[in-house]
């Protein structure tokens, strides 16, 4: 939860000073209008409570984007996008593997904060809502029935019998990255961005093993954008 916190104070303090910075600007601007699409690379894991040992979960990322912006350095963007989270579990050595891969369909909306014309160095941050449309698990072993399974490791179990409770997910995301200008319509963007969900992956009441089971992504992202206006 103190992640969860600084990064809403983080979104604050950043907003607030750019609301201060668009305030004092200059009111004469032209605006921008880009669409484009992107695809990549996710990491995730989950923030379980009490823990589980695990390592990252590789997965995809693509999606459509939208952007407006200003000549004074500000603007929005808001994206649809298909991820991949989850978890993999670290059995220590042991001849057994159990990953478990959540689809969402989720859409970002972003305070774009950039520097530079042609050329730019940005920053995303903003609020994201996901819409669960998958869930898969990959395993070596009868995860359903794993006091049956010989010489499986001491090892936290509660979570396979579990079914995934967010339909739903609301979270906060942060990026960096830049952009490189073909030309006066068209750029290349690459990103990096992380992912906290504040909703629940598994059931989390108070007959319930788990107090928390929030998402967390890293992703790395290749994108396209076309100057519409």
């Amino acid at each position: 939860m103190r992640v969860l916190r600084n990064l809403i104070l983080f979104t604050a303090i950043v907003l607030g000073s750019v609301a201060a910075l668009e305030c004092g600007a200059q009111t004469h601007y032209s605006s921008r209008i880009s669409v484009g699409a992107h695809a990549g690379l996710d990491l995730s894991m989950v923030n379980f409570s009490p823990s589980v040992r695990q390592s990252m979960l590789p997965g995809a990322n693509a999606g459509l984007n939208f952007r407006y912006t200003e000549e004074n350095h500000f603007g929005f963007v808001v994206e649809v996008n298909w991820e991949q989270r989850g978890w993999k579990e670290n059995f220590d050595g042991a001849p057994f593997s159990y990953s478990r891969t959540v689809d969402f369909i989720q859409i970002p909306f972003m305070s774009h904060i950039y520097f530079g014309n042609r050329h730019k160095f940005f920053i995303n941050l903003g609020p994201s809502i996901g819409f669960r449309i998958g869930d898969a698990v990959k395993s070596n072993f009868d995860y359903e029935h794993v006091s049956s399974v010989p010489d499986f490791p001491l090892h936290t179990s509660q979570q396979y019998g579990y079914p995934t409770k967010a339909k739903v997910d609301f979270g906060i995301s942060g990026g960096l990255g830049g952009e490189l200008g073909i030309n006066s319509r068209n750029s290349l963007y690459l990103e990096a961005r992380y992912y906290f969900g504040i909703a629940n992956l598994l059931p989390a009441g108070r007959a319930d093993h788990f107090k928390s089971s929030n998402p967390m992504t890293l992703s790395v992202s290749l994108g396209y954008w076309f100057r519409v206006k």
